[in-house]
Protein backbone atom coordinates (compact mmCIF):
# COMPACT_ATOMS: atom_id res chain seq x y z
CA UNK A 1 0.00 0.00 0.00
CA UNK A 2 1.40 3.27 -1.05
CA UNK A 3 0.18 6.75 0.37
CA UNK A 4 1.50 9.40 -2.29
CA UNK A 5 -0.08 12.52 -3.24
CA UNK A 6 -3.19 12.35 -1.38
CA UNK A 7 -4.37 8.78 -3.27
CA UNK A 8 -4.30 5.64 -1.98
CA UNK A 9 -2.52 2.49 -4.17
CA UNK A 10 -2.78 -0.85 -3.61
CA UNK A 11 -1.86 -3.24 -6.24
CA UNK A 12 -4.13 -2.26 -9.09
CA UNK A 13 -6.12 -0.31 -6.98
CA UNK A 14 -5.85 3.42 -6.84
CA UNK A 15 -8.65 5.52 -4.78
CA UNK A 16 -8.74 9.32 -3.10
CA UNK A 17 -7.41 9.29 0.43
CA UNK A 18 -10.62 11.47 1.38
CA UNK A 19 -12.96 8.75 -0.65
CA UNK A 20 -11.04 6.30 1.43
CA UNK A 21 -11.77 7.71 5.13
CA UNK A 22 -15.20 8.31 3.77
CA UNK A 23 -16.05 4.29 2.98
CA UNK A 24 -14.10 3.33 5.56
CA UNK A 25 -16.31 5.63 7.91
CA UNK A 26 -19.77 4.37 6.57
CA UNK A 27 -18.60 0.70 6.92
CA UNK A 28 -17.74 1.44 10.61
CA UNK A 29 -13.96 0.03 10.05
CA UNK A 30 -11.42 1.28 12.39
CA UNK A 31 -8.48 3.58 10.94
CA UNK A 32 -5.95 3.59 13.70
CA UNK A 33 -4.60 1.71 16.59
CA UNK A 34 -3.31 2.46 19.71
CA UNK A 35 -0.45 0.62 21.78
CA UNK A 36 1.64 0.77 25.36
CA UNK A 37 5.11 2.50 25.44
CA UNK A 38 7.54 0.41 27.60
CA UNK A 39 10.20 3.04 29.14
CA UNK A 40 13.41 1.44 28.75
CA UNK A 41 16.02 0.77 31.60
CA UNK A 42 13.48 1.04 35.06
CA UNK A 43 13.17 -1.30 37.70
CA UNK A 44 12.66 -0.85 41.24
CA UNK A 45 13.24 -3.41 44.33
CA UNK A 46 10.28 -1.94 46.56
CA UNK A 47 12.42 -4.73 49.24
CA UNK A 48 15.44 -3.22 49.32
CA UNK A 49 14.69 0.03 47.72
CA UNK A 50 17.37 0.07 45.14
CA UNK A 51 16.64 0.76 40.99
CA UNK A 52 16.32 2.98 38.64
CA UNK A 53 12.51 3.93 38.40
CA UNK A 54 12.47 7.15 36.46
CA UNK A 55 13.63 7.68 33.37
CA UNK A 56 15.07 11.08 33.76
CA UNK A 57 14.61 13.93 35.84
CA UNK A 58 13.51 17.56 34.76
CA UNK A 59 14.74 20.26 37.12
CA UNK A 60 13.39 24.23 37.62
CA UNK A 61 14.02 26.67 40.05
CA UNK A 62 11.72 29.85 40.70
CA UNK A 63 11.90 32.71 42.61
CA UNK A 64 8.50 34.87 43.52
CA UNK A 65 7.88 38.18 45.16
CA UNK A 66 4.72 39.06 47.06
CA UNK A 67 2.89 41.90 48.86
CA UNK A 68 0.50 40.83 51.69
CA UNK A 69 -2.69 43.17 53.18
CA UNK A 70 -2.07 42.40 56.67
CA UNK A 71 -5.61 43.55 57.50
CA UNK A 72 -7.60 41.23 55.24
CA UNK A 73 -5.60 38.61 54.27
CA UNK A 74 -5.23 39.17 50.56
CA UNK A 75 -1.80 38.98 48.83
CA UNK A 76 -0.68 39.57 45.48
CA UNK A 77 2.03 37.83 42.97
CA UNK A 78 3.98 41.19 41.93
CA UNK A 79 7.13 39.23 40.23
CA UNK A 80 7.88 35.49 39.23
CA UNK A 81 11.33 34.34 37.45
CA UNK A 82 11.22 30.97 36.50
CA UNK A 83 13.67 28.42 34.98
CA UNK A 84 13.21 25.26 34.01
CA UNK A 85 14.80 22.20 32.31
CA UNK A 86 13.51 21.34 28.99
CA UNK A 87 16.28 19.16 27.66
CA UNK A 88 16.50 19.73 24.00
CA UNK A 89 13.32 22.09 24.12
CA UNK A 90 11.45 21.20 20.63
CA UNK A 91 9.70 24.70 20.48
CA UNK A 92 10.45 26.94 23.02
CA UNK A 93 7.94 29.12 22.87
CA UNK A 94 5.38 26.67 23.45
CA UNK A 95 7.80 25.17 26.25
CA UNK A 96 7.66 28.44 27.85
CA UNK A 97 3.64 28.78 27.89
CA UNK A 98 3.62 25.61 29.57
CA UNK A 99 5.94 26.53 32.08
CA UNK A 100 4.29 29.50 32.86
CA UNK A 101 0.62 27.90 32.87
CA UNK A 102 1.90 25.17 34.69
CA UNK A 103 3.53 28.10 37.45
CA UNK A 104 -0.20 29.25 37.62
CA UNK A 105 -1.98 26.32 38.02
CA UNK A 106 0.48 25.49 41.11
CA UNK A 107 -0.41 29.20 42.31
CA UNK A 108 -3.77 27.98 42.94
CA UNK A 109 -3.37 24.98 43.89
CA UNK A 110 -1.74 26.21 46.54
CA UNK A 111 -3.59 28.99 47.37
CA UNK A 112 -6.99 29.14 46.16
CA UNK A 113 -8.59 25.78 45.53
CA UNK A 114 -9.50 24.85 48.83
CA UNK A 115 -10.93 21.44 49.54
CA UNK A 116 -14.45 21.77 51.42
CA UNK A 117 -16.74 19.07 53.05
CA UNK A 118 -20.30 19.29 54.49
CA UNK A 119 -21.44 17.01 56.84
CA UNK A 120 -22.50 14.69 54.96
CA UNK A 121 -18.98 14.15 53.94
CA UNK A 122 -19.67 15.04 50.13
CA UNK A 123 -17.11 17.26 48.48
CA UNK A 124 -18.74 20.73 48.16
CA UNK A 125 -15.79 22.59 45.91
CA UNK A 126 -15.41 19.69 43.37
CA UNK A 127 -15.34 22.33 40.23
CA UNK A 128 -14.46 25.73 39.47
CA UNK A 129 -17.51 26.76 39.51
CA UNK A 130 -17.29 25.91 43.44
CA UNK A 131 -13.89 27.13 44.09
CA UNK A 132 -11.42 30.03 42.88
CA UNK A 133 -8.98 29.26 40.34
CA UNK A 134 -6.15 31.72 38.44
CA UNK A 135 -7.32 34.05 36.20
CA UNK A 136 -4.86 36.21 33.40
CA UNK A 137 -4.73 39.22 36.30
CA UNK A 138 -3.27 36.74 38.71
CA UNK A 139 -0.12 36.11 36.73
CA UNK A 140 2.28 38.74 37.94
CA UNK A 141 3.11 42.26 36.33
CA UNK A 142 7.01 41.12 36.09
CA UNK A 143 7.12 37.48 34.88
CA UNK A 144 10.61 36.07 33.48
CA UNK A 145 10.59 32.49 32.07
CA UNK A 146 13.81 30.98 30.92
CA UNK A 147 15.17 27.73 29.58
CA UNK A 148 17.99 25.75 30.93
CA UNK A 149 20.86 25.65 28.45
CA UNK A 150 22.17 22.15 29.52
CA UNK A 151 22.55 18.74 28.18
CA UNK A 152 20.33 16.19 28.72
CA UNK A 153 22.48 12.53 28.87
CA UNK A 154 19.04 10.62 28.52
CA UNK A 155 17.46 9.69 24.87
CA UNK A 156 14.65 11.07 24.86
CA UNK A 157 12.82 11.94 22.09
CA UNK A 158 15.29 14.16 20.34
CA UNK A 159 16.93 15.04 23.41
CA UNK A 160 13.63 16.85 25.15
CA UNK A 161 12.17 16.83 28.54
CA UNK A 162 8.89 17.04 29.99
CA UNK A 163 7.62 20.75 30.46
CA UNK A 164 3.82 19.73 31.38
CA UNK A 165 3.25 18.87 34.97
CA UNK A 166 7.00 19.64 36.56
CA UNK A 167 5.85 23.16 36.24
CA UNK A 168 3.60 22.65 38.44
CA UNK A 169 6.08 22.39 41.87
CA UNK A 170 7.33 25.84 40.70
CA UNK A 171 4.10 26.99 42.90
CA UNK A 172 5.74 26.43 45.76
CA UNK A 173 8.07 29.51 45.81
CA UNK A 174 4.51 31.91 45.74
CA UNK A 175 3.02 29.63 48.85
CA UNK A 176 7.04 30.28 50.59
CA UNK A 177 7.23 33.94 49.87
CA UNK A 178 3.44 34.01 51.65
CA UNK A 179 4.68 32.00 54.67
CA UNK A 180 7.92 34.83 54.34
CA UNK A 181 5.35 38.05 54.34
CA UNK A 182 3.67 36.00 57.47
CA UNK A 183 6.53 36.04 59.36
CA UNK A 184 7.18 39.47 58.37
CA UNK A 185 4.19 40.58 59.22
CA UNK A 186 4.21 38.64 62.97
CA UNK A 187 5.86 40.42 65.75
CA UNK A 188 7.56 36.63 66.88
CA UNK A 189 8.54 36.56 63.13
CA UNK A 190 7.43 32.85 63.01
CA UNK A 191 5.93 31.44 60.33
CA UNK A 192 2.52 30.88 60.95
CA UNK A 193 1.28 29.50 58.25
CA UNK A 194 1.41 25.38 58.38
CA UNK A 195 -1.83 24.80 55.57
CA UNK A 196 -2.45 24.99 51.99
CA UNK A 197 -4.26 26.11 49.95
CA UNK A 198 -2.97 29.58 51.84
CA UNK A 199 -6.35 31.25 51.46
CA UNK A 200 -7.15 35.00 52.69
CA UNK A 201 -9.21 33.14 55.54
CA UNK A 202 -5.96 31.08 56.02
CA UNK A 203 -3.37 34.30 55.80
CA UNK A 204 -5.23 36.27 58.73
CA UNK A 205 -5.43 33.36 60.85
CA UNK A 206 -1.60 33.07 60.30
CA UNK A 207 -0.95 36.83 61.26
CA UNK A 208 -2.71 36.49 64.49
Amino acid sequence: VIFADNVVNAGETAIAFSDLVATAYTHRVQLWSDGFYKTPGLSWDKDTLTGNPFYYFAYGAAVSEVVLDTLTGEWKLLRADLLHDAGQSLNPAIDIGQIEGGFIQGMGWLTTEELCWNEQGLLTTHAPSTYKIPASNDCPPVFNTSLFNGENPAETVLKSKAVGEPPLLLGFSVYFALRDAVANARADRQHGLYVAPASCEAMLKAMH
